[in-house]
């Protein structure tokens, strides 16, 4: 049982997760998440079948857990710990095939005769010998249908526990019926046959989805099987091997060649190459050097190369990246799809309606002159093809298999709602900077004012942005550190957003920031406005230098800075043009530059393809914009300066490294930073999509073809038995099918 809570919204409701054991089709869903929903305080529950887990959304109150696992209890269910349907071991294929065995052991010598009377020969076994036979099955194999069924019964609803234990019971009763009532010495046939084998089928099936449902959960499996279990502590008396449990914020850990990372950190000593592939999908190990400014980051689960190193530890438990990702995966997997909805209200009537269309069937046959047992099978097999496993099960395996495919290649999705939305994304709009450009600007030119000294103004500029880790500061500061200048703190200091920053250096009071802000403090830049212009329509983003004096503010330089296009950027907007998605660009930098960086890129701003000079807080009204236009939009920016763009589309994609504000803002982020991972990820919400689309109609072509063809006639209980069985696990054997997706150039 986990408890979910967000630590940046101290207001939201805690969120409660628990395994449900013993549910089998979607009426079972409809019947806990029922259940959940009546418990004083809860606000919100959703059940998922293919996980086996309950998350629930409650008011805090006394005994709160208790009162939940007794509500799935006295439902009929057994509440488990949250991760056990995901974290069962499989350590051997044939787990749980005991009773499926035994079953099939005890069903055989009941239906080989039925062969053999194909071919003529009567091997049929004595009434006696069948029932001794079949009963074990009934009562003893099939005990756990009678336990579920009992329960849906005594809350007024039903399940497919119940239409087979009906069904089975009818079959074997009738059996009975004949057998006691026929003459001495008289050979009836008896049903005994059909409903053993019906029994043993239904487990067969179940026990195939289990299996196939291992195979959907291998991602959450894989990504805890990446946390080692020791760490070598850097200690007072040197290395020791602690538990990770007991490692903490700061310590310096030892990693060994070949090892894993054990938590995040950051490189204090040694060179290596590191293997992220697990986490960010990248296949080329990433060379890191200790001892440099600002040291490498390092991220728990990875696994170190050749070189011994010293890291220190950032973060640890819940807060690792790691630790972040499968609570996204898992979150996404536990979540429903907005489809999903259509399936709960055709589910919740489903198994009342089957249950009267098997009366009715029965009827019809018995008031049309047939035999009452005649009648009774054809009811029985109408109750055993409409079992609805593979309705309960078509959204969340196929969302299961999706989100987990695209975690192993770097591609994380945050809710079931981004990955149904995406596929019908038309307009992908991206921020600029460290989205489709390196975001590592640098420092490219410095034109100064009449009497100011170059390393005078670099000085200042350097000391004035020192505390900032916007871009363009970084730049400037490293441009001065690359010239030996030293530089003090500066005093006062105040960014203003979406324009610059100024403060205080010595006795001095200077501005940093964009032309577009020295035009609204009206500072005169005239005497530079050409070499301003020049700069621009070279492509270069252009910030001012102000200084206030008694004069009021003054213009002493302009600083020039130039960006590079991302690796796969412009192949990555040729692949959204090449699926008919119009591609468009967010940039706070003026029109020139702006420009001038799109036709590098490949893109077109004669067709509207680049809005420039937008301020942060703009960003989100130029997303909703496109949506009025009618357009599902994307917003594809770095996760911290666009969140709210991000918020605001349809589907947020967070560029980032698994940092809280990316996970949080979007609906789906990219851990490798690369913008073909953009087009990755909308074919994959494509092909989980029409997975899910294939499977209801599989789902439902099973039931509207099998229940009338059970009602005419056409069908006996073992046929039917069999082909409800074929539709969960033809069902799951479709999703698993998208484990074998990969990103087009892998």
């Amino acid at each position: 049982m986990n408890t979910v809570t967000n630590p940046m919204a101290p207001s939201t409701p805690p969120t409660l997760d628990i395994g449900v054991g013993g549910m089998t089709c979607a009426s079972c869903v409809a019947r806990v998440e029922k259940a959940l929903k009546k418990v004083p305080g809860v606000q919100d529950a959703t059940v998922n079948l293919a996980t086996e887990s309950a998350r629930i959304v409650f008011t805090p109150g006394e005994q709160m857990e208790a009162r939940l696992r007794r509500a799935v209890r006295d439902a009929g269910y057994e509440p488990r710990a949250a991760d056990a349907a995901v974290m069962a071991e499989d350590a051997s294929p044939w787990a749980g095939f005991g009773p499926i065995a035994m079953g099939l052991a005890l069903s055989a010598p009941l239906v080989i005769p039925m062969l053999g009377d194909l071919l003529g020969k009567h091997w049929m076994l004595p009434a006696f010998w069948q029932f001794l036979l079949a009963t074990p099955v009934q009562f003893i194999l099939g005990a756990h249908f009678y336990k579920a069924g009992w329960h849906a019964l005594k809350a007024f609803t039903g399940n497919m526990d119940l239409l087979v234990s009906i069904g089975t019971t009818a079959g074997w009763a009738l059996s009975m019926w004949l057998w006691l009532t026929a003459e001495p010495g008289a050979m009836v046939h008896l049903y005994f046959e059909g409903s053993a084998l019906v029994i043993t089928l239904v487990m067969l099936g179940k026990w195939l989805e289990v299996r196939a449902k291992r195979q959907t959960t291998s991602a959450i499996r894989a990504l805890h099987a990446l946390r080692p279990d020791v760490a070598h502590l850097i200690g007072p008396d040197g290395e020791v091997d602690v538990p990770v449990g007991e490692v903490l914020v700061s310590d310096r850990l030892v990693v060994k060649p070949g090892e894993r990372f054990p938590v995040d950190g950051v490189l204090l000593e040694g060179h290596t190459q590191v293997d992220e592939s697990m986490l960010t999908g990248e296949p080329l190990p990433v060379e890191k050097q200790g001892g440099t400014d600002p040291a490498p980051t390092l991220t728990g689960g990875s696994i170190n190369g050749e070189g011994r190193v010293v890291m220190q530890v950032s973060a640890v438990g819940s807060e690792t990246v790691l630790s972040r990702i499968i609570r996204l995966v898992e979150d996404a997997q536990a979540a429903k799809a907005p489809i999903q909805r259509m399936v709960d209200q055709v589910s919740a009537v489903f198994v009342p309606v089957v249950l009267v269309i098997a009366l009715i069937t029965l009827l019809s046959w018995w008031l049309t002159g047939h035999a009452f047992e005649q009648a009774l099978i054809y009811a029985v097999a109408v109750l055993v093809i409409a079992c609805p496993c593979a309705l309960g099960l078509a959204t969340p395996v196929a969302i299961m298999a999706g989100t987990g495919v695209a975690a192993q290649h770097g591609i994380l999705i945050k809710d079931a709602q981004a990955l149904e939305l995406a596929h019908r994304v038309d307009v992908v709009a991206f921020d600029k900077t460290g989205t489709l450009t390196v975001g590592r600007p640098k420092l490219s030119a410095l034109h100064l004012a009449p009497g100011m000294a170059e390393d005078e103004m670099l000085r200042i500029a350097a000391s004035l942005q020192s505390g900032s880790e916007h871009p363009l500061a970084r730049a400037v500061v490293s441009r001065a550190q690359e010239m030996g200048l030293r530089f003090e703190a500066p005093d006062n200091v105040r960014a203003v957003a979406g324009r610059g920053t100024e403060g205080e250096v010595g006795v001095r009071s200077f501005l940093i920031g964009s032309l577009r802000w020295m035009d609204e403090l009206k500072v005169d830049t005239g005497a530079m406005a050409k070499e301003a212009a020049a700069l621009q329509a070279q492509g270069s983003t252009v910030s001012a230098m102000a200084e206030r004096t008694s004069q009021g503010l003054t213009l002493r330089a302009l600083m020039a800075f130039g960006d590079e296009p991302k690796p796969g950027a412009q192949e990555a907007l040729a692949a959204l043009r090449a699926r008919g998605i119009k591609t468009v660009m967010i940039s706070g930098d003026n029109r020139g530059a702006a420009e001038a960086m799109a036709r590098r890129l490949g893109l077109r701003p004669q067709e509207g393809e680049v809005m420039a000079e937008v301020l942060p807080g703009d960003k989100a009204a130029r997303v909703m914009a496109l949506k009025q236009g009618g357009h599902v939009v994307a917003m594809v920016g770095d996760g911290v300066n666009d969140a709210p763009a991000l918020a605001a589309a349809d589907v947020g994609m967070a560029m980032g490294n698994g940092t809280d504000v990316a996970m949080h803002a979007a609906g789906v982020t990219l851990m490798r930073g690369d913008p073909l991972l953009v087009a990755a990820a909308l074919e994959i919400s494509d092909r989980t999509v029409a997975k899910i689309r294939q499977n209801l109609f599989w789902a439902f072509a099973y039931n509207v073809a099998g229940i009338p063809l059970a009602a005419l006639g056409f069908l006996n209980p073992v046929l039917a038995g069999a082909a409800m069985a074929m539709s969960s696990v033809s069902v799951m054997s479709n999703a698993l099918l998208l484990k074998r997706w990969k990103p087009k150039g892998k």
